[in-house]
């Protein structure tokens, strides 16, 4: 999804080993390291998924043309990948 305008998806994929959902957390930070979003934050099953980003804050204020990080939390592993918004 780079670089994209003005929305993006983001698809990530979770091991299917397991029966069980596990808890996931999925945010997009600006270059600084500053939350700007939470784009997902609840329990999922294994498996591939899709969430996708307006490139707005929680408040629907558009975020600036930039470098920003998505970061994905999930049963105890981080995984951080870089996407550029151009405007």
């Amino acid at each position: 999804p780079n670089p994209f305008n003005p929305l993006t998806t983001i698809q990530l994929s979770l091991p299917d080993n397991s029966a069980e959902s596990a808890p996931v957390r999925l945010g997009v930070y600006d270059v600084t390291g500053r939350l700007v979003r939470v784009l997902l934050h609840r329990e999922l099953a294994g498996g591939a998924h899709t969430v996708t980003w307006d490139g707005r804050g929680p408040d629907g204020t558009a975020a600036a043309s930039g470098v920003y990080f998505y970061r994905l939390d999930w049963n105890g592993t981080s995984e951080t990948r870089r996407m550029t918004l151009v405007k």
